[in-house]
């Protein structure tokens, strides 16, 4: 066998540059790939370092399974600004703070692209006025008082349906707001027919919601959505109403144990928030549990705030007496009957909400997260309404769990004298009788909802504890209660 002859100098050079440019082009290869991973990272959430800020605008894990690409999100207000009656998102009760991209309780994350999804903020957070010409102030924690959430289903099906909405006149309406990447164009052109799909599948489930009266602001059908979303049950012949007020979310330590939702048919607070948590759009595969974990802590020990306004001290004196005879035994922390049911037959409120949860329901959610160690165990069905605490009650208006009485003085009425019909959705502060101005029907172009009180799911009748004092004691009582 011949040996081999040495490579000559030429042949040993040619060998090294294509070493060298094999070489380069791993290099190349590695950043590009690199490059492309930080692009298109399936799965990283805009953080923020203020806990206010993360609970108004961070995400909980609702974007992979159930958001919408940041830019089609972005356009579809422009593309039919008349499904909004021409005040863009602003007509829902969404609230946009200055300098911010999206409105409080929207979060941005990139899922190959930024998809926008919601948060826990979206329907615990609200606005107050002292007067019409003052700024509103955004205050967390509160109820979502100006929220149209039914009217945001609504509109994202009506775009669904247009025939407007298709990938050539979506991508216009991006490229006039933005350049995209080949690659991002690329993506988003494919995305924009499966979103379409998304939400004309999603407004075909939740289409029952026509059929009963409407939300307005400020309310939300909680359960029944679970129903047609979560286990895909037909609503054919489920004709229930479930439409009630949101709930206020501070001070949650004291309320572990308590029966929590209206109807009391939890006593977890942790199965309370991944069950909310799942009407916001996140699921059992996406939930993000330390973020949401983050939140959780938090709200442990965050206080209602204190009534900003004047209070007569003699008053309130005269009026504390009064609470703790008619009212503290089911609505103080620690008293004890606070948060217990009350059976209806005594409570006598609008029984929509409570007989809209029933036991096959309760059966279902306790399947929940199974296989996951936080699996679902504690919903009930129980035969009444839970004694809330009353912790920043002057935030909490309308009351009763359906928001049928406008003011905390209107409840101490006999039902037969609350006010039959009023408004909703105006955050100027009623600081005599403690709610929101409820007699004001538009400002503006903004026409706000009428609330008709003999709708189904909308009666003002019972809790009538204290409407046999007189009118000066009301007047104390409700005067101390801005203290609470």
């Amino acid at each position: 066998m011949k040996d081999q002859e040495p490579a000559t100098p030429v042949e040993l050079g040619e060998r090294r540059r294509v070493k060298i440019v094999l070489l380069i082009i791993l290099v190349v290869l590695i950043a590009l790939a690199a490059y492309l991973y930080w692009k298109f990272n399936p799965n990283r959430p805009v953080d923020y370092a203020d806990i206010q800020e993360h609970f108004k605008y961070g995400s909980i894990g609702s974007e992979p399974a159930n958001g919408i690409p940041y830019w089609i999100f972005k356009v579809l207000p422009e593309m039919f600004p008349e499904k909004l009656s021409g005040q863009g998102l602003a007509s829902l009760g969404l609230i946009q703070e200055q300098g911010k991209d999206l409105p409080v309780g929207f979060s941005k994350r990139r899922v190959i692209v930024d998809r926008v999804g919601l948060n826990c903020g979206i329907c615990h957070t609200g606005t107050v006025r002292d007067t019409p010409k003052s700024q509103p102030r955004v205050i967390v924690g509160m109820p979502a008082n100006r929220l149209e959430l039914e009217n945001y289903i609504r509109f994202l099906s009506a775009c669904a349906l247009d025939p407007r909405f298709t990938a050539d006149n979506v991508m216009t309406a991006i490229e006039a707001r933005t350049r995209l990447g080949p690659i991002e164009r690329f993506i988003y052109r494919a995305a924009v027919p499966l979103t379409r799909e998304a939400l004309i599948e999603q407004g075909s489930r939740l289409a029952f919601i026509n059929s009963r009266p409407d939300w307005g602001p400020g309310r939300v059908d909680t359960f029944n959505p679970y129903k047609a979303l979560q286990f895909h049950w037909s609503m054919e012949h489920d004709d229930s109403i479930g439409t009630s007020d949101y709930p206020s979310i501070w001070n949650q330590q004291p309320r572990e144990g308590m029966q929590l939702h209206w109807d009391g048919n939890n006593t977890s607070v942790d199965e309370r928030n991944k069950s909310a948590a799942l009407g916001a759009g996140v699921t059992p595969a996406t939930i993000d549990l330390d973020r949401l974990k983050r939140i959780e802590d938090w709200l442990l020990a965050f206080k209602a705030p204190a009534y900003p306004y004047s209070i007569d001290a003699g008053l309130a004196a005269k009026g504390e007496p009064i609470y703790k005879q008619n009212c503290a035994s089911c609505h103080d922390f620690g008293a004890p009957l606070v948060g217990r049911v009350t059976p209806i037959d005594q409570i006598a409120t609008d029984a929509h909400r409570l007989d809209s949860y029933t036991y096959t329901l309760a059966v279902n959610q306790n399947m929940m997260y199974a296989g996951y160690p936080w699996r679902f165990s504690r919903f009930r069905k129980t035969d009444g309404y839970a004694n809330m605490p009353l912790d920043g009650i002057w935030l909490r208006a309308p009351y009763l769990h359906n928001g049928s009485v406008p003011t905390l003085r209107d409840l101490l009425e006999p039902p037969d004298k609350r006010p039959k019909e009023f408004y909703r959705g105006y955050d100027v502060f009623d600081q005599k009788n403690v709610g929101f101005v409820s007699s004001v029907a538009s400002e503006g172009a903004k026409q706000f909802f009428r609330y008709d009180t003999a709708l189904p799911g909308n009666n003002s009748g019972g809790h009538v504890y204290g409407t046999n004092l007189s009118a000066e004691e009301k007047d104390a009582l409700v005067e101390y209660m801005k203290k609470l």
